[in-house]
């Protein structure tokens, strides 16, 4: 079977992001023929060379369309379209095939791979990764009311148009089941796929990687919290600093660990430089991360308290787990539900500093407590988060939208 592959941004474990798609268009590969329509947007970012760029029998088609998350509301639309363009004239020029898999974000690559497959007569499966357009329109990028309603109209008929619909989290499938108006009678159309985590690259987290780490650090006898991420405007950031200022006057020998790049990158600099507890990591390869997840006693995913966020499937989430490192969430949906069901970590309200120091700093004087969540979490992240399994529900749902 021929699988055409529409996304914008394609990684692989040498950068510093999640590398979701790498794993699983390799376990795709193994037995059918894959065509990947991306750009080069993170390929110069690379940090080391371990991987190849795209797995093993995976067809490249390639864009230069350069993106960053410093670009401003216009150029990145510019990016957008620029993508689109390229992607609905390389998916007409590619062998026909069986089925089309159209990954969002941004909403204008599912766009291109419904065109294709409307004007090529193969079924498509749309991959929701973020609830566009209601997520920028909720952070202020989208105030033009006519565009709005243009965006949700876009929204709802590609919903319309694809044979099925893989969701990262429980919450977006619910999200995506009312906006499309699902008949409850009619076959599923819409799986719930977890964005997971790649436990091939957990295990290289050993005692011994760990050990050298922190030894590497100067980290020795200190107590660690790490966010590790995109230091954007949706993640709080400046409420995860005021928590680490208030627990560093707590605890003289805790560590808070800011690993990534992003708008708020030189507020954490400049609380870095203020206070000694807060320290800025430059982001790491993704086969790289798990041993400073492992390296902390808590890490934090946090998001603003809009309702939309709340569905969110961050990586960081499932790499903390998969090690045996709590997680502390501060979206009041289905992450604080699992961990809250597990037993794997805990809920701070969002945007709220003193309520995040005061939780952490009762669990940092409860080692057990910590370590016992962990354990939850190391078990859950095995049974459920495994993109190896994950794989294979994605090949099975690609097989049966192609029939």
């Amino acid at each position: 079977m021929h699988i055409a592959v529409f996304s914008q941004y394609h990684t692989n474990p040498d950068c510093p992001a999640t590398s979701r798609h790498y794993a699983l268009l390799a376990y795709l590969a193994r037995q059918h023929r894959i065509t990947l329509i991306s750009t080069r947007t993170w390929e110069p970012q690379r940090l080391t060379q371990q991987y190849p760029w795209v797995p093993a029998g995976v067809e490249l088609r390639v864009a230069d369309v350069p993106y960053a998350n410093q670009m401003g509301v216009a150029r990145r639309g510019l990016a957008f379209a620029q993508y689109a363009a390229y992607a609905v004239r390389e998916g007409l020029r590619i062998d026909r095939p069986d089925v089309i898999w159209g990954i969002s974000t941004p909403l204008t690559a599912a766009w291109a791979a419904a065109q294709v497959a409307r004007r090529r007569k193969v079924p498509w499966v749309f991959e929701v990764q973020d609830l566009w357009p209601s997520f920028p329109i909720a952070m202020g990028a989208v105030p033009n009311r006519w565009a709005q309603r243009r965006l949700f109209a876009l929204e709802k008929s590609l919903y319309g148009s694809a044979r099925h619909i893989m969701a990262l989290s429980p919450d977006m499938t619910r999200y995506v089941e009312a906006t499309a108006n699902h008949n409850p009678l009619a076959p599923p159309r819409v799986s719930t796929v977890l964005n997971g985590t790649d436990l091939e690259l957990a295990a290289l987290a050993t005692d011994e990687a760990v050990a050298t780490l922190r030894r590497e650090q100067n980290l020795e006898g200190r107590r660690v919290v790490l966010y590790a991420g995109t230091l954007g405007r949706a993640n709080d950031i400046p409420t995860l600093l005021a928590a680490a200022e208030l627990l560093a006057a707590q605890l003289p020998d805790m560590v808070w660990l800011f690993m990534g790049l992003g708008f708020d990158e030189p507020r954490v600099r400049e609380a870095a430089a203020r206070c000694p507890a807060i320290r800025l990591v430059l982001p790491q390869p993704r086969h790289a991360v798990f041993s400073w997840f492992r390296l902390a006693e808590v890490s934090v995913v946090s998001f603003l308290g809009l309702p939309v966020l709340d569905a969110n499937s961050p990586a960081k989430f499932y790499d903390s787990l998969a090690v045996g490192t709590p997680v502390i969430v501060t979206n009041n949906g289905w992450t604080r539900e699992l961990v809250e069901t597990h037993g794997c970590g805990w809920f701070s309200p969002p945007s709220d500093a003193p309520a995040l120091a005061q939780l952490l700093h009762t669990l940092l004087e409860q080692p057990e407590q910590l370590r016992a969540a962990g354990a939850a979490g190391r078990q859950v992240a095995a049974t459920a988060f495994d993109r190896q399994q994950l794989a294979a529900t994605v090949q099975q749902i690609l097989e049966q939208a192609a029939q």
